[in-house]
Formats: C-alpha cells, structure tokens, sequence
C-alpha cells in the first residue's frame, strides 16, 4: 500500500466490469444509502482469518472454499443457507481427521451476487440486452425490463448478504456445528452411496474418538471447541462503489478494512495491474485472492504479489489456479517457480469449477466432475 492511497484512489483509474447503471443520480443515492448501514463484517474478524490463512500458507493448515458460482435472490432460504453449511462442515471435518491440522472454513456466501461477463451484450432471436451480470446488477429473465441494470438490486444484496450472515453465525455458534453431530451433517441425497457410507465410517471413528475424550472429562459442555466453529464468507471485489459504501477504518489499528465479506478477491478479467481493482483491494487491510487463469505471465503475477503484498506479509494474499484440466500441468509449475524464486509469501488455492466448463444441453455452462476431480489431482502432484 503506498502513501498515495485513498479509499477512492481506485476512481483516477480503469475500472473493468463496472455495469452501465443508466440514471446516475438515482444510483449514487442508492450508493449513499448503503454507505450509512453497519458493516456486515468486522476488524477483528478479517484479522482471525488473516491468522489462519497465515497458518495455512506455512503448511500447519488446509482452507476449504465452497459456495454459488453466483448467489441469487430467487434460492435465498434458510433451508438451502443450512444446506451449504452443511456440506462445507461435512468436508472440513474429513480433511480435519484425515490432516490432523486445522481447516479454514470459507463461504462463497453472503455476497457473491455479481458475475464478470466477456461481452456487454447478448443477443437472442435478433434482440440484443445486456447481459447478465447476477441478481446485484439485473435478473437472468431475457426481457428489455429485467436486464436493465437497476441499482435497487444492491439494498437487497445488502439485506440478504446480512440475514445469511445472521443465520450463518446462530449455526456456527448455536450447536450445529457440535462434532458431535456429525452424523446428522451426512446429507440424505449421498448418505446411501459408497461415498456416503465411506463418511458414515470415518463418522463412527470421530464418535470412537470423542467417547473416549468424554470419558477423560473433555466433551462439548467443557470445551467450547467442540461443538463451535468460526466460518468466513467471501465473494468477488467486483462492484467498486459498493465495496466502497462498506469501507470502514477500523478504530483500534486504524487500517482499513471491506466490511462487505472477510475473503475478497480479484476475478481474471479484473486483475489489471494499472486498474481500478487492484488499487482499491491494495489499500484494504482484508486477505485478498488473486484468480489466476491460463492468459497470466510469470513476470504478471510477480508484479501483483508486489503491488498487494508489498510487505510480503503471512496471509495476506491467496493464489487461486483456475487452469482447467488440459492446461494445469504446463501453466502453473513455471508460476509456481517465480513465486518461489522471488520468495513470496502466498496460500496456494484451486478453483476446478471455473477453468472446466463446457455448454450443456440446457445452455448453460456445467462443468463435468470428472474434469473438476482431474485438475484438483494435477493440482495436488505438481505441488
């Protein structure tokens, strides 16, 4: 971070992706709105999980991501918020016993509302709209109304991003996430598979385990470990006002720190380094991501460790290889290479969803799990 930032030093720069709100004055109003409300996230939080990536990136833990591609107003449920928390505390749970280290817990939840997009434009039948861009920016309905960009969307983000993290935290804290439940974690559609039965086993070994804890006096009641979890959320710094409406300086260090989410990160298509996004997220106190795809150079993603890492600080910046199956093994060994030549300190991540997609019958982009499993063992072997 240099002596020349500002909240709103990113405003002098590019800003990709930005969609075309139409009424301006209607928008900053809107923007203004969202800068009076409370942060959705705090300090101290940010700060804790910047300690556990920290951990993570010297090898003495493991992160787990999961979530929504893109969130969306339609599916915003306590039933499917509980789901997906289930889910990422079976997983993390089996990683747990299996790595014997701590796994950090992190949503793609509470915020992952906007999409990046390579064209404006789509055209359908011979009409031409907007694009869409996630429920923050218009709706998927191919209709001149819903796919104008309609700045309301993002009091709603805001409103749902804060009722999820609301119920996010009664689960985390409220007994749900007990180990001793973790039986009930094993979701109905697999619990008949062998994948199923497979986690029923290590299950019954984590219950063998805490009987005998129990036994020695150490159980749930003492030890408030067991049955409590901390879990973060993070979504894509895509839309710059209003990750700036939810900028605040914290009172006790004085940095400053995206309230919006704990986890933020920068998407292929923004990671210019003379662009609005990097600027904005090399000023803020929050770990960031860096997705980093197939078009990246070694000299690249170098000069952006240095611009958001300048202290090369434990923690702060996570490294997200989004390559796709057929192109990993040629791609990240080099990249792997210069950040260790240049000694800096990064998590590395993978992302096999984004790089592994492919147009299904329905005309959606699906990837194939066979391809998301690949990708993650090329992964894993060139490490």
């Amino acid at each position: 971070m240099g002596n020349t930032w500002t909240p709103e030093s990113w405003r002098s720069l590019i800003a990709a992706q930005q969609p075309d709100w139409g009424d301006k004055e209607a928008y900053n109003k809107i923007i203004r709105e969202i800068t009076k409300y409370p942060p959705l996230v705090f300090a101290g939080e940010v700060r804790a999980l910047k300690q556990q990536l920290a951990e993570a990136a010297k090898g003495k833990g493991f992160l787990i991501q999961g979530g929504d591609c893109a969130e969306t107003f339609d599916e915003f449920q306590a039933n499917t918020i509980r789901d997906k928390l289930k889910i990422l505390l079976q997983m993390s749970v089996i990683l747990t016993y299996g790595a014997s280290c701590n796994v950090v817990k992190i949503g793609r939840i509470a915020g992952q509302f906007a999409k990046p997009r390579s064209s404006n434009t789509e055209t359908r039948e011979g009409l031409e709209l907007p694009s869409y861009r996630g429920d923050a920016v218009n709706d998927i309905e191919f209709t001149i109304k819903t796919r104008n960009p309609n700045p309301k969307r993002l009091l709603r983000v805001y409103n749902q991003s804060a009722a999820t993290l609301n119920l996010l935290r009664a689960f985390t804290t409220g007994g749900f996430a007990d180990l001793n439940k973790v039986h009930f974690w094993n979701q109905e559609f697999i619990a008949q598979s062998p994948q199923g039965k497979r986690y029923e086993k290590i299950a019954d070994r984590i219950d063998d385990a805490l009987n005998f804890m129990e036994a020695v006096g150490i159980n749930s009641e003492t030890h408030s470990a067991l049955k409590l979890t901390e879990f973060f959320t993070s979504h894509e710094a895509l839309l710059l006002d209003y990750e700036l409406a939810l900028t605040r300086q914290d009172s006790i260090t004085e940095k400053w720190y995206t309230c919006s989410g704990h986890f933020l990160w920068i998407g292929d298509r923004t990671r210019q380094l003379d662009g609005a996004h990097i600027e904005f997220l090399s000023g803020v106190n929050n770990p960031i991501g860096i997705k980093i795809g197939p078009s990246i150079t070694e000299d690249e993603l170098s000069r952006l460790c240095e611009k958001l890492n300048p202290d090369n600080e434990w923690g702060r910046l996570t490294l997200i290889s989004r390559m796709g199956a057929d192109k990993i093994r040629k791609m990240l060994p080099p990249l792997i290479r210069r950040i260790k030549e240049k000694g800096q300190k990064v998590l590395w991540i993978c992302d096999p969803m984004h790089g592994n997609t492919y147009k299904s019958d329905t005309g959606f982009k699906t990837p194939h799990f066979d391809t998301i499993l690949e990708e993650l063992e090329h992964f894993f072997a060139i490490h």
